[in-house]
């Protein structure tokens, strides 16, 4: 029987690393052990606002950051200005409240979202 093209065989021969030697044509990589490097980093964050909530069959991550009522106070007064946030003042914002500017931006995007829905529910 021929090959034909685009079947799984063919595929398996034309990738760039050759054919498989092990396994399946569709084999996948081992997965990494649950003890990974990455976990027991994420856990080992005990800094201020990085306090994991306890989520049930939350995938391995980053854990959710917990906010101050004084980091969303100013979250908050920084938004009622700026709905967008500069690259400035998003510096400014995580060297004063001791968070990442990563977190920063996802804060005003979830805010923004937060915003969108509340104005849609409002008409």
């Amino acid at each position: 029987m021929e090959k034909g093209p685009f079947s799984v065989e063919w595929l398996a021969q034309s990738s760039p690393r050759g054919p498989r030697r092990e396994g399946s044509p569709l084999q996948t990589l081992p997965s990494a052990p649950t003890d990974a490097p990455r976990d027991r980093e994420a856990a080992d964050r005990s800094s201020p606002g990085h306090e994991a909530e306890a989520v049930g069959g939350a995938l391995p991550g980053r854990p959710r950051t917990k906010f101050s009522a004084a980091q969303l106070q100013e979250l908050e007064r920084s938004f009622r200005e700026q709905r967008y946030i500069g690259a400035g003042e998003k510096r400014r914002l995580a060297a004063a409240l001791n968070l990442s500017q990563s977190q920063i931006k996802t804060w005003f995007q979830n805010r923004r979202m937060k915003f969108k829905r509340q104005t849609q529910d409002a008409r």
